[in-house]
């Protein structure tokens, strides 16, 4: 019987290894491929910031995920993970609504000898008054696109003013990671972009933008080298910073830190910590963490049923020789989707799993068109700073990398020279 691989989840990680995984097993029919996810389309989640901001049309850069099933020999199923059947070796998928709360896809029930679940992680809002009604949250594009047209409407609205009353608009973003401080950098751009295109009654100057951070500086998970010049630069450009500020409360109009301080903001984008989603928690007895990431052995196996994998943002793997765990960051996704596609072949084959080391491959953090910083680690160079027009060049290219993943070079070669020609003929910013 052929062996039964199922992927929930087809973010960066889960559909690299579904593409992986139909290219070498599926093709040959040694095992059938299945990838689950509750979208009929991908984009990559670190480009959500410039979906926010207007600078990337989400619906030119997103993948779907039935043609690229039929281009990589897997499958593609459309749903919601909704339970689980270890005994059985089973999980349930719960029905899809279309947009009139009509039943799209029924619930139903897929068999397994292999799963695979990469659900990523959603902002955490650590239970904060008020946050959960009145923030925003770039978990998906859909909320990314939400704010876009927020933004957008608060400019359309000023546009259409007959008075001469200076118009003004406030951004409030908690938490100063590397989401907080690339949404700061893409909205100064956008202000000046939307004031280019006539949408002029907010000058940007009048774009107010707030990032508060709880911790002692901004990009706390970053070293201090390049936190330093993001600092620096973010000030330059006029964003407001306020670090060892903890919000304890959301309101419809404002924020109010845990000193009392209230920060006006007509809005507000919460990105301050993650957590795996919450249906992890309860799932047929698979052993969790705090923030509801599965437990897992550094073959990638949850602790408590070796037919099951975890990797990402929702699996908690140890790093060998610290007490932390591997960081829910993208290069460690991608490293893990790379050793699962062998893992699976040699679980096939009925031989010994290897174990995950994380090797980090440093930092880059994108301003915008202004600038990037970063530094690069490597076995050969060590660790190298850079900052500018060299370290945005390199962060293009994990998006190039990324792509070539899933494309291949050719596809990939043809997706960047037909982005070159479109610029001349749209828009540098979405206005719709």
């Amino acid at each position: 019987m052929t062996h039964r691989i199922i992927i929930v989840g087809g973010g960066a990680g889960g559909l690299e290894l579904a593409t992986r995984l139909g290219k070498t097993l599926g093709k040959r029919g040694t095992a059938s491929i299945t990838l689950v996810d509750t979208n009929l389309t991908h984009i990559w989640k670190p480009l959500l910031h410039e979906v926010a901001a207007g600078s990337l049309n989400s619906s030119e850069d997103e993948l779907n995920y039935v043609a690229q099933a039929k281009w990589n020999h897997f499958e593609f199923q459309l749903g919601r993970m909704s339970g689980l059947d270890r005994e059985q070796k089973k999980i349930q998928l719960a029905a899809t609504l279309d947009e009139e709360g009509r039943e799209l896809v029924p619930a139903r029930v897929l068999s397994y000898d292999s799963l695979v679940i990469a659900v990523g992680s959603t902002t955490n809002d650590f239970g904060t008054e008020g946050a959960a009604q009145h923030c925003l949250f770039l978990d998906t594009r859909k909320q990314a696109e939400r704010f876009h047209q927020q933004l957008l409407n608060h400019y359309l609205r000023a546009h259409a003013g007959q008075t001469d009353t200076v118009e003004q608009i406030s951004v409030a973003i908690v938490g100063a990671g590397a989401t907080g401080v690339e949404l700061a950098a893409e909205l100064h751009n956008a202000a000046h972009e939307l004031a280019a295109y006539g949408l002029d009654r907010i000058k940007p100057e009048n774009m107010h933008i707030t990032l508060i951070e709880a911790g002692p500086r901004v990009l706390p998970a970053l070293p201090e080298r390049i936190s330093g010049p993001v600092h620096k630069t973010l000030e330059k450009l006029g964003v407001t910073l306020m670090t060892n500020s903890a919000v304890s409360e959301v309101t419809a109009d404002s924020l109010i830190t845990s000193s009392g301080q209230v920060i006006p903001a007509s809005l507000k984008v919460w990105a301050a910590g993650i957590r795996a989603p919450a249906f992890l928690k309860d799932i047929d007895g698979l052993e969790t963490n705090r923030i509801n990431q599965l437990q897992v052995l550094p073959t990638l196996q949850t602790t408590r049923d070796e037919n099951i994998f975890a990797f990402g943002d929702c699996a908690a793997c140890p790093q060998p020789g610290t007490d932390r765990n591997v960081p829910p960051r993208a290069q460690a996704a991608h490293q893990q989707a790379s050793l699962l596609a062998k893992s699976l072949k040699l679980r096939i084959e009925g031989k010994t799993l290897p174990t995950y080391t994380y090797t980090d491959y440093g930092s880059l953090i994108s301003l915008s068109r202004f600038s990037a910083v970063g530094n690069l680690m490597g076995n050969l160079t060590g660790s190298v700073m850079l900052e500018g027009w060299l370290a945005r060049m390199f962060y293009v290219s994990l998006y190039r990398m990324h792509q070539m993943a899933l494309y291949g070079f050719f596809r990939t070669a043809m997706l960047m020279l037909g982005s070159k020609i479109g610029r001349g003929t749209e828009p540098r910013l979405k206005l719709h």
